[in-house]
């Protein structure tokens, strides 16, 4: 397998035999025990025809300087392309967007714009498409994973490392406030008491998988 947008490796299975990554910054990051990683972009992989037996792309797609090119390399290089992304119109329904913090669906929709599900499908030349419900106990820090505990959003460290709150650092101090508040009154309980019976959800997490 390789990786492709692999950052420092968080995400990378013990079959890579290669990661792919852009940014140099990234790269150093990884930890020695990673697969070997080389500096290319998605759209060029320095890889043979067919030489992997599978892609992988995880939150990534949306960075591609050209998404037609990098597709149509994930399916030069390997048969099997397995991609982890996210369907936005299910996404922008998260409470913590939602109600709390509206500045995520403005970056999301200009920043770090969503590939709609269906396009990536066409690329593709089909593919499964599969729902990735987050469960209430993720080890994970990504931006949805705190969905059952909404305390987390207000620990500076985890927003630092959730890249869509860390680039909106200092502009949502407002809907923090708001959502310090209602958890002080116990408001966000009393609203989101469905949410507490659940042991996971669907925020919008797809995998696409294409097998040629």
């Amino acid at each position: 397998m390789v990786n492709v947008g692999a950052g420092a490796g968080a995400y990378e299975p013990a079959q890579t035999v290669l990661a792919v990554e852009p940014s140099q910054v990234m790269i150093d990051q990884r930890p020695p025990s990673a697969a070997p990683a080389v500096r290319a972009g998605a759209e060029r992989l320095p890889i043979g025809d067919g030489a992997v037996e599978a892609a992988m792309a995880v939150l990534t797609i949306h960075h591609w300087s050209d998404l037609e090119a990098g597709i149509a390399e994930l399916r030069r290089v390997a048969s099997r392309v397995v991609i982890l992304t996210w369907d936005q119109p299910v996404s922008e329904r998260f409470w913590l967007s939602r109600e709390y913090l509206p500045e995520i669906i403005d970056s999301d929709r200009t920043v770090a714009v969503a590939v709609p599900i269906e396009r990536l499908v066409d690329l593709l030349g089909g593919a499964e498409v599969r729902a990735v419900p987050i469960p209430h106990d993720c080890r994970d820090g990504f931006l949805g994973a705190f969905w059952r505990r909404p305390e987390r959003y207000l620990d500076a460290g985890v927003r630092a490392g959730i890249s869509t709150l860390a680039r909106l650092e200092g502009r949502v101090d407002n809907g923090l406030a708001r959502l310090a508040a209602d958890l002080d009154s116990g408001e966000w309980r009393r609203r989101h008491a469905d949410l507490l019976e659940l042991d996971e959800l669907d925020l919008g997490y797809r995998l696409v998988i294409a097998v040629s």
